[in-house]
């Protein structure tokens, strides 16, 4: 049975370690934050500007102006400090991010990524995704296996505009979390009742089923 967005966040949370800054992408990446383990301490960066993110607020707690990259209303921790755009990114070109989460449409074998346009198709603009990638050397991508017509977004070559490349190393998708070791993907954990042969199936890269996969517990 294939994860649910809160599920694959569940699981990359468990990634994140005490004293970590780390910078949450829009979509599933966002989630994130509402899973941290009990007596993990991190320190959540938003790149709009925000320093000490907290979980999405309850309803009687969101406040309009308060707001993630992803113009989600979010919360914000005792100590927690707002900047500009010029100062949120000297951090991320800096090298001072921990740890980036981001979304991708594409991802392949060599780490490449691609999430930030679709050819022939409308955007708002490019974001920060290339900064991330380029000034954060741990990074997790977050996205579904395959896209809605049933495509492998796992490939041996990205074919959209690409973000960043060599860059990834780590994926976890609604079918399995998997490593990019010298140019393949490694199948490392499966969502509880899905199939190495389904996870095959919907990988169009190259594929190494390592010999100690084990099953993903929430």
């Amino acid at each position: 049975m294939a994860l649910s967005k809160q599920q694959i966040a569940q699981r990359i949370a468990r990634e994140l370690k005490d004293g970590w800054y780390v910078n949450l992408g829009i979509g599933i990446p966002t989630l994130v934050a509402n899973y941290i383990p009990e007596g993990v301490n991190v320190t959540l960066q938003s790149e709009n500007g925000l320093l000490g993110m907290g979980p999405f607020p309850t309803e009687e707690k969101v406040d309009a102006d308060l707001i993630n990259a992803g113009k989600q209303t979010v919360t914000m921790l005792p100590g927690s400090v707002l900047f500009n755009s010029s100062d949120s990114f000297a951090m991320i070109r800096g090298g001072h991010m921990d740890l980036t989460v981001l979304g991708a449409m594409e991802i392949d074998q060599n780490g490449d990524i691609a999430n930030w346009k679709i050819p022939g198709k409308m955007v708002k603009g490019m974001g920060g995704a290339m900064d991330l990638v380029a000034g954060t050397e741990n990074i997790i991508v977050a996205m579904t296996h395959a896209n809605k017509h049933g495509q492998s977004k796992l490939l041996k070559q990205c074919s959209l505009p690409l973000t960043g490349r060599t860059c990834i190393k780590r994926v976890v998708t609604d079918l399995a979390y998997l490593t990019i070791e010298n140019g393949a993907f490694v199948l490392r954990e499966l969502a509880p009742g899905v199939s190495i042969e389904e996870v095959k199936s919907l990988t169009d890269g190259d594929l190494v089923v390592a010999n100690d996969v084990s099953e993903m517990t929430f």
